[in-house]
């Protein structure tokens, strides 16, 4: 499977895959930041999540899970 081209089983329950977020089904993006405009990447042997915004320049800035909540109830 070619990442660039979704399947079926990309386009989630749905069956509609996000033009702008295609990353949504990936498992270690948080889809709750990423609908903020965050970049949402979680470093999976640490936990932490990129806060930094979406396809920002340079490396991702992750910070713990507490930052995480904090921006995503700020989003709300």
């Amino acid at each position: 499977m070619n990442a660039e081209y979704p399947t079926t089983t990309d386009a989630g329950i749905s069956g509609q895959v996000d033009e702008t977020r295609p990353d949504l089904s990936n498992a270690n993006v948080r889809e709750d930041l990423a609908l903020t405009g965050r970049c949402a990447l979680v470093h999976l042997p640490s936990g932490r999540t990129c806060l930094l915004p979406l396809r920002h320049p340079g490396p991702c800035d992750f910070h713990g899970p507490a930052e995480a909540a904090d921006v995503v109830s700020a989003g709300q």
